[in-house]
């Protein structure tokens, strides 16, 4: 019983691993991008404006970017639950409540819903437009495409480790344990008044 115990948290471990690894190459990957972007644009309004001619790429390539940049930013932001929700309904429960635990598993399966959209319509799309080529560069259109089902594979990897428990959700690799500041301020109020008594 004990091997197999260690045997599985030594898989646990590994799955953790692989995660970590592959956000870091995706948040490489978008860096790169960004920064290529930016440089290619800039470039490219200094040869206009300055030199009256311009890289006849500098408007696709970008735009290839853009496209890969804002997919893998979704999927970063996906995996330390970073996308935009509203806790009207959420903060009215109890912290550690079944209702918060419920909401929880809810928001992590829309998220992996979303992310199999992206990943099954993504690959459907790149499929059907495999045999085109782009105007400027001759690359293939479905370049284009790609980073869809790259994002919509990591949001399904990320949401079905939280869902199975093998990453805890306070496992972030973005960001910081987000601040309760209502939660503060009324700790705040409650030593004012327990001091003042």
């Amino acid at each position: 019983r004990e091997k197999c115990t260690s045997t599985g948290a030594t898989i646990k471990q590994g799955i953790i691993l692989v995660n970590h690894w592959c956000h870091r190459i995706i948040l490489f990957i978008a860096q790169i991008s960004l920064v290529i972007m930016l440089v290619t644009v800039f470039m490219n309004v200094v040869l206009r404006y300055c030199f009256n001619s311009g890289i006849t790429w500098a408007e696709e390539v970008p735009r290839l970017l853009v496209t890969l940049f804002t997919f893998l930013a979704c999927a970063i932001g996906c995996r330390d639950h970073m996308h935009i929700s509203v806790g009207l309904v959420y903060n009215r429960f109890k912290e550690g409540s079944k209702a918060r635990k419920f909401l929880d598993v809810l928001s992590d399966i829309a998220v992996l819903l979303c992310g199999i959209a992206l990943l099954y319509y993504g690959i459907m799309y790149i499929v059907r437009l495999r045999p085109g080529t782009l105007p400027m560069t001759g690359w293939p259109t479905w370049l284009q495409y790609i980073p869809a089902p790259i994002a919509g594979f990591l949001m399904t990897f990320d949401q079905l480790l939280f869902l199975f428990g093998i990453v805890d959700p306070k496992d972030l690799l973005y960001s910081e344990e987000e601040v309760d500041y209502a939660k503060i301020v009324k700790e705040n109020e409650a030593e004012a008044t327990g001091g003042a008594k």
